[in-house]
């Protein structure tokens, strides 16, 4: 049987998946890796320790018998960039996407370019600092000009780790399309700003993640690809974990001010279609307030699974249950206001919910409340953002 190996790298874990040839899944191994610090001592990804991990995966999952690996891909988190140099070898950390981005910078930016409405609307990207990947280009170039002089090209994390496998350098769309502040929706090319800057010139070919080729893909699209792949009905899949992302790929209307005001935004597809998005720090939310819940009764991290506990005081835990379904009520609620959002007036009929939160009964329960007309799934596909990666 043939098998396709799938790298997903998230900013915590960093996955090796192979899939057999009907999609079924064979093998996963999970890696945490230590973490670098940038010039300014602000923490980072360590791209050498990053690089050697994807080459060894691939290396060692090719030789192991078991497996006929037939293909590769990749998805990862977006809005960071490697660059490289003449010699195609990093130049720079590749920097965090939390770090502060400088204020004054940021004026400037605007004061040339225009109003952060306005560039948020043509660019479907929230105002939102480094992690709109293009001002970390623009950053390097005002702040750093002898660095950037010697960018040859400026590789997405996804397109970066997939020339790791073949040594060619593209740009590809799910990449450029997420929040980069890079590309403008309304002309399908680059933003104006691109061109004015001459960051286009720092940027390889275009390529689509249908290439037949390894491209890599931005992990939120990439959990997007099965559902399109199964799914011909309008739908919206709710994406789990630290942020909980509401897509839309039926939602083709363009961003309001108001709409970017809430955390709203817009993805590519794979062949470079509009996505309507909506962001909340949902998952964040909920680890923060566990611990805190946790602490103040003396119960283990995961006792909201538990239900009862030896050892525990019985009011305890049904205290600190309630709390913790006080809780899930209010941040439900915050929930279906992003994923209403999403939703728009596009005739939606199923609602999917993926990741983390779709096996948290009460989470999925109160969510099935909310929106009484559609049927909403906890979605059985595994490692859908892998999948994905391996569909394309």
């Amino acid at each position: 049987m043939s098998h396709i190996l799938i790298l997903d790298v998230g900013k915590t874990n960093k996955k090796c998946l192979v899939f057999d040839e009907t999609y079924k899944l064979v093998f996963e191994e999970i890696t945490v890796l230590p973490e670098s610090a940038d010039e300014d001592g602000y923490p980072c990804e360590d791209i050498h320790l990053l690089s050697a991990w994807a080459k060894q995966s691939v290396e060692k999952l090719k030789n192991d018998r078991r497996f006929q690996i037939q293909a590769v891909n990749i998805a990862a988190y977006g809005a960071s960039f490697v660059c490289l140099g003449a010699n195609l070898e990093p130049l720079t950390p590749l920097y965090n996407y939390l770090k502060p981005f400088p204020e004054g910078l940021k004026k400037q930016f605007y004061d040339t370019y225009g109003t952060e409405t306005q560039l948020a609307l043509e660019t479907a990207s929230p105002t939102l600092g480094s992690l709109n990947s293009g001002l970390q280009l623009y950053r390097i170039k005002h702040k750093m000009p002898e660095v950037y002089r010697q960018i040859k090209y400026a590789l997405h994390l996804p397109q970066f780790l997939a020339f790791l496998l073949h040594g060619m350098c593209f740009s590809e769309m799910t990449s450029i399309g997420c929040h980069t502040m890079l590309w403008d929706f309304g002309k399908k090319d680059y933003h104006q700003w691109v061109y004015s800057e001459g960051i286009d010139q720092k940027m390889p070919p275009l390529t689509s993640a249908t290439a037949g080729f390894p491209t890599g893909l931005h992990d939120s699209s990439s959990a997007l690809a099965p559902y399109l792949a199964g799914f011909s009905a309008p739908f919206v899949l709710i994406s789990t974990g630290t942020w909980c992302i509401s897509l839309n790929p039926f939602n083709n209307t363009p961003l309001t001010p108001e709409e970017l005001l809430n955390d709203c935004l817009c993805y590519l597809t794979p062949d470079g279609r509009p996505v309507k998005a909506a962001r909340y720090f949902g998952g964040y939310e909920h680890e923060q307030a566990v611990q805190v819940i946790a602490h103040k009764y003396g119960l283990a991290a995961d006792f909201y699974m538990q239900q009862t506990s030896s050892g525990t005081d019985f009011m305890d835990m049904q205290y600190a249950l309630d709390e913790y379904a006080g809780m899930m009520t209010d941040l439900v609620e915050k929930q279906v206001k992003s994923t209403r959002l999403a939703i728009g007036r596009t005739p939606v009929k199923q609602l999917f919910v993926d990741g983390g939160f779709s096996k948290n009964s009460m989470y999925m329960n109160l969510l099935a409340t909310s929106f009484p007309d559609l049927e909403v799934f906890a979605a059985e596909a595994p490692q859908s953002t892998a999948l994905g990666a391996a569909l394309l």
